[in-house]
């Protein structure tokens, strides 16, 4: 899948570090602001135990994980819809990603100055919104130009048109984000062709010191607090730990690493599997001694388009899909064992593929 999650935040938050933990594509990390000059893309592969879990049912040759592409956007400060800071460029970048991951510090050290002076959480969300919303409005501004040229020669699509992009107009000139602007379907044509950036899904991840990783800190009771009435994600990550886990290259050494920290796994490991789900995306799987692979679909898929992310013949020349759900094949042991106690189905072209469906594709080209 070519969705994308932007990471964003205000410069010297912890992003690149965050996104480095994740990423096989390594981004350089300094103390000062604005040192980043462009964004950065990483095909980052899912931590899903279900494939784990198959490969002690079916020994397989390799074990492919599903993938998410994220994108490091340098930090943004006051005046960056005016071009300050890395400027409009980034903006520019956050309109092309689906959904957005947004990065706040919340940790103090002398030795990492904060752009505004002080440690604030609420106020560099306050200040990447306002941001933001500058560009969304210009966007709707200039939509409302269009339609009323189109209204004069007696469109009345566009007439209504104006109305609706009038009220968002009046919803960001509040200070308020697209997300949370409440319209019909039939009304949201007239807004999701401009891409509005307050619009996209969004996550917040407190990024902490060592010591708060599990419990948080006061910045954290910050953000829950302000964000309490929003219907988003927060979660809370050490970067500085997480980038200590990432460094070590023995499976052993993390495990013990996380266990003397009191974590299960590494955070960023949370992070990324909200990420994917944040871009309504899910996973199926395929199973056989050559490779076990998790594959991305969007939720909603049918049989013969998730299929087609295999290879566009499966979906050209679909018949069937042969289909075992995840618990059964788990629980009864064997495929086998699965098509004796009747848990063994075949589904057509209007299947909708569910989250750890094990599928095999029958088709024909």
């Amino acid at each position: 899948m070519s969705l994308q999650c932007g990471i964003i935040g205000i410069t010297n938050v912890g992003k690149s570090t965050l996104f480095n933990c994740m990423s096989n594509t390594k981004v350089e990390t300094t103390n000062f602001a604005f040192s980043s000059n462009k964004s950065n893309i990483g095909i980052i592969s899912v931590p899903d135990p279900r494939l784990l879990e198959l490969e002690k049912l079916q020994p397989t040759e390799k074990t492919i994980p599903a993938t998410v592409e994220m994108v490091d956007i340098p930090g943004l400060t006051k005046g960056a819809n005016q071009g300050e800071g890395v400027g409009n460029k980034f903006l520019g970048d956050i309109r092309n990603t689906d959904a957005l991951i947004h990065i706040l510090r919340c940790f103090d050290d002398e030795n990492l100055p904060h752009v505004d002076g002080s440690v604030d959480p609420i106020r560099d969300i306050e200040t990447i919104d306002f941001e933001l919303q500058v560009k969304d409005l210009e966007s709707v501004e200039k939509k409302i130009q269009r339609y009323e040229k189109l209204a004069k020669i007696g469109d009345k699509d566009a007439k209504h048109g104006i109305e609706v992009l009038n009220g968002m107009k009046g919803h960001l000139e509040s200070m308020l984000n697209a997300r949370d602007y409440k319209m019909s379907d039939s009304d949201k044509k007239h807004i999701d062709d401009i891409f509005l950036l307050t619009a996209k899904p969004i996550i917040y991840v407190c990024n902490v010191d060592d010591a708060s990783a599990i419990s948080g800190n006061k910045y954290v009771e910050q953000v829950k607090a302000a964000l309490k009435d929003q219907n988003t994600e927060i979660l809370t990550i050490a970067g500085k730990m997480e980038a200590e886990i990432a460094d070590l290259e023995d499976i052993d050494d993390r495990k013990e690493f996380l266990s003397d920290a009191g974590l299960n796994e590494p955070g960023v490991n949370k992070l990324i599997r909200s990420a994917y789900s944040l871009l309504n995306l899910m996973s199926f799987f395929t199973i056989g001694p050559k490779e076990n692979r998790a594959w991305t679909i969007k939720k909603g898929m049918t049989a013969p388009q998730a299929a087609g992310t295999i290879h566009s013949d499966l979906e050209r020349g679909f018949i069937r899909a042969e289909v075992m759900k995840y618990n059964d094949f788990i629980s009864i042991g064997s495929e086998v064992k699965v098509k004796e106690a009747g848990k063994f189905h075949v589904e057509g072209k209007n299947y909708i593929v569910e989250d750890g469906d094990i599928l095999h594709i029958r088709f024909n080209v």
